[in-house]
């Protein structure tokens, strides 16, 4: 019997139909082995992390049930972005489509390519924000709750899009 977990995703996009990429995204997600899609936060307007001359993202949080493994989902969602028209060419650069696993359950994983929960976490309020609109009572690796680690950013620019 397959085991199903608690997942989120954060998926971001600023090349492109960012909306129509990020609808797609999340509707391929939906139909991986194993795996649904139960809730979509709000779509958030962000300024780029690290290169600043570059479009605001797009970015928003899904919940997903998956029996997948952390390795499998993690190569399912790369799979997903390359479907989505992601070209790796350089890190912070634009891109058409980023999903990274931000949680899976209560697990942790510290592997060189694959991190759970994403270690950047709590640096990111384009995560923190819509992750709190899905799981506000989260309890963060650090011990942290999402409100408290969500005042440790509020200098970020973001806004809420519906």
């Amino acid at each position: 019997m397959d085991v199903s977990v608690r997942a989120f995703l954060g998926l971001g996009s600023n090349v492109g139909d960012s909306r129509q990429i990020l609808r797609r995204a999340i509707l391929r997600v939906g139909g991986l082995p194993g795996t649904r899609v139960v809730a979509c936060s709000a779509l958030y307007r962000t300024a780029p992390v690290g290169r600043q001359d570059q479009a605001d993202f797009l970015n928003q949080v899904i919940e997903i049930q998956t029996s997948l493994s952390p390795r499998a989902l993690l190569a399912a969602v790369l799979e997903v972005e390359r479907e989505g028209g992601r070209v790796r060419r350089e890190r912070w650069g634009p891109r058409t489509l980023d999903i990274d696993v931000v949680w899976y359950d209560d697990v942790s994983v510290s592997e060189p390519d694959l991190e759970i929960p994403h270690p950047r976490l709590e640096e990111r309020r384009f995560v923190l924000e819509p992750l709190s609109e899905l799981a506000p009572g989260l309890s963060l690796p650090s011990g942290r709750t999402l409100g408290e680690a969500l005042t440790r950013v509020a200098d970020q620019l973001v806004e809420k899009l519906g």
